[in-house]
């Protein structure tokens, strides 16, 4: 069978189960992915139905509102940008390794004019969305799949993410960002878009956000029913 075209869905569209779901929030997006390795795989529909909820996505990430002038004392020196360093042992240019050494290669997408965002070709892809990762604030945001037609991908290892862990991003330049994990987070479908902002999100400190998705099959227009979001912050 032909592979077929995943997208992240299109806001206030209704749709069901699948590999992705997407929701559009407040400036921000939101992605779920597939099962979890090592829990039972229903069979899959032959066609997926994607969905989404909330407002259109911007075709860029906004901008945080300048601050209105004050006579207060300045504010303390803004701490120093994290410099790269030279990528790890075997790490390629362009990828995200996490902890326990699964890696992804990285594919810079933005919205179209439709505010859909493709997803992941297959396991070994993360579609990245948002900042870059020389930005002072906002979110990077890598969403992968957990598993692709029986294979499990790298991002099964974020069901397994504890506090603490490395992560580790080449850029194309082979230059390395790394992150340590900082926050784990599972989310049900049906309470992330009240949460978009706060996780995805373009204000705020600079962070590296991972997502995808898995828990208990439910079926229906959800499939599985919840999001794996992982934090990192630079160090």
């Amino acid at each position: 069978m032909a592979r077929k075209s995943w997208w992240l869905a299109l806001p206030a569209v209704a749709g069901g189960a699948g590999l992705f779901v997407a929701v559009a929030f407040g400036g921000a997006v939101t992605v779920s992915g597939t099962a979890v390795a090592g829990q039972h795989e229903p069979p899959r529909p032959q066609a997926v139905a994607l969905g989404g909820l909330g407002t259109v996505l911007p075709a860029e990430p906004p901008q945080a509102p300048a601050p209105a002038p004050t006579t207060a004392a300045p504010p303390a020196a803004s701490a120093a940008p994290v410099e790269p360093t030279a990528a790890p042992v075997g790490q390629r240019p362009g990828t995200v390794r996490l902890a326990r050494g699964g890696t992804a290669t990285l594919v810079r997408k933005e919205l179209g004019p439709d505010a859909t965002l493709p997803v992941p070709n297959g396991v070994r892809e993360a579609t990245w969305w948002g900042a870059g990762l020389d930005a002072a604030t906002g979110a990077t945001v890598f969403a992968g799949h957990v598993d692709w037609k029986g294979q499990t991908g790298p991002f099964a290892e974020l069901w397994n993410a504890r506090n603490g862990d490395p992560v580790s991003v080449v850029d194309a330049a082979g230059r390395t960002w790394n992150y340590r994990v900082s926050r784990v987070e599972t989310v049900s479908k049906g309470d992330l878009p009240a949460r978009a902002e706060e996780f995805f999100g373009q204000s705020g400190g600079h962070r590296l956000v991972l997502v995808t998705c898995g828990g208990r099959w439910v079926g229906g227009a959800d499939g599985y029913e919840s999001n794996r979001v992982v934090i990192a912050t630079q160090f």
